[in-house]
């Protein structure tokens, strides 16, 4: 259901209208600020914890309640990760973001009977996109489908609009996150005549001589990459070793950070990766930052995190749980909001360019909205390239929509088969 902005506005002056005790809004941050996936869980951390301190510091909170961050180490470990699930929600949590799709998979039933919303951005399971399902379950913007899809339409693209014949490499985290791609590839291989070749690659990644000797020798046209962590620092030194053309590499989403290409140094210039946001520094919000923030000695971990890419995108977590958050408030007439009506505010949720704009995020993101049937979103993505001597990473497409023909079908197959298996009787959505 959703709801005008009149409406939107009524509601939110009925919400602050009467006084009541106001008790902290809670949102646990499932960190991994050590181990081997630490390179790249700590600026997500980071991004995460200073948006909520901006909130906090700039605005008074959300609606006039402050946010409270409950930070808990999971070291990107599945089992860990439901420890700190378990320790956090009784504290009144509103909302689990995992970072982790092994995670998410152990978390999807859990909190779905708790009664916790999920929201696993551009990973976990990619059919909780569908929201008759997966009632609890959110993975908007984008789900690794739509990424699968999208690089293979920027390769077509760069092939000139034929790929029939070529060789694709997926190199993979051998784990429930590195083999999520694998059926979708798999249909478009399909569809488009292209050969898929399937590398997995061992927890945590760092030997992968074998993987690379292989690559070398059966010379695929283009290698994808599903990586994580260390595992990423090791593939791209890898393919700089074997001379492999770095702008035939192209990364998932978690496989383009600064930590991933920079101790490859000049041999990194060229690799690419799909993104689901803008990148560096260059946008209103960041003077708000320092200003309420950075200068104030607030920000989180080392402070030596801003304007990376994972850093930038724990902020664009933490943005899309506080306008999901605001939206609820709305919606109920009320500032103390529980889990449940945080769910409703999730997928209630429209993001605009004007929302954006007044953000400070002007550009950042494609916009789109969630409704009762499509947890997903807009399902976006762009191209962005690392320019290893400016050591900057910069936008190369536009957002490219995903192949629906072959994702939406995929969805509708996996979404059944967890409902069937799990005695879920889908919502009718209008």
């Amino acid at each position: 259901m959703k709801f005008s902005r009149l409406a939107f506005a009524a509601a939110t002056a009925l919400a602050f209208a009467t006084p009541a005790a106001m008790a902290d809004l809670v949102f646990p941050s499932l960190d991994y600020r050590t181990g081997p996936y630490a390179p790249n869980g700590i600026p997500f951390a980071d991004g995460y914890a200073d948006y909520f301190t901006l909130v906090n510091e700039r605005d008074g909170g959300i609606g006039g309640v402050k946010a409270r961050v409950v930070p808990c180490e999971t070291e990107y470990n599945t089992t860990k990760g439901v420890e700190c699930y378990e320790a956090t929600k009784g504290e009144g949590a509103l909302l689990y973001q995992p970072l982790s799709t092994g995670i998410t998979y152990q978390l999807i039933p859990k909190a779905s009977a708790d009664g916790i919303p999920i929201h696993s951005m551009g990973y976990g399971r990619t059919s909780a996109a569908n929201g008759k399902v997966f009632e609890w379950v959110f993975n908007y913007p984008g789900t690794y489908w739509d990424a699968a899809s999208i690089i293979v339409k920027h390769i077509i693209d760069q092939e000139g609009g034929d790929i029939s014949g070529k060789k694709i490499a997926l190199v993979y985290h051998n784990s429930a996150y590195g083999k999520e791609p694998i059926r979708t590839l798999e249909e478009l291989a399909k569809k488009h005549g292209y050969s898929l070749t399937l590398l997995p690659v061992d927890h945590p990644g760092q030997e992968q001589k074998a993987t690379w000797l292989q690559i070398r020798r059966d010379r695929p046209d283009y290698v994808v990459m599903w990586g994580w962590g260390v595992m990423n620092q090791v593939a791209v030194q890898e393919a700089v070793n074997i001379r492999f053309p770095m702008d035939k590499f192209i990364g998932v989403w978690w496989s383009g950070a600064e930590t991933d290409v920079l101790p490859a140094g000049e041999g990194a210039h060229g690799y690419k990766a799909i993104t689901m946001h803008g990148v560096g520094m260059d946008f209103p919000i960041y003077a708000d930052l320092k200003t309420h923030v950075y200068d104030k000695g607030l920000s989180a971990g080392a402070g030596d995190q801003h304007g990376s890419v994972l850093y930038n995108r724990g902020m664009q977590a933490a943005m899309l749980a506080v306008e999901a958050a605001k939206t609820a408030q709305a919606i109920h007439g009320a500032p103390n909001i529980t889990a449940a009506m945080m769910r409703d505010g999730m997928e209630a949720l429209e993001i605009t360019d004007e929302k954006l704009t007044a953000l400070g995020l002007p550009d950042f993101m494609p916009t789109f909205e969630v409704t009762c049937a499509n947890h997903g979103g807009s399902g976006l993505g762009a191209i962005q390239q690392w320019d290893a001597k400016t050591k900057t990473w910069s936008l190369v497409t536009d957002f490219i929509a995903s192949d629906r023909e072959v994702i939406d079908p995929l969805i509708a197959e996996d979404s059944a088969a967890y409902a069937a298996e799990a005695n879920i009787t889908p919502r009718t959505c209008e």
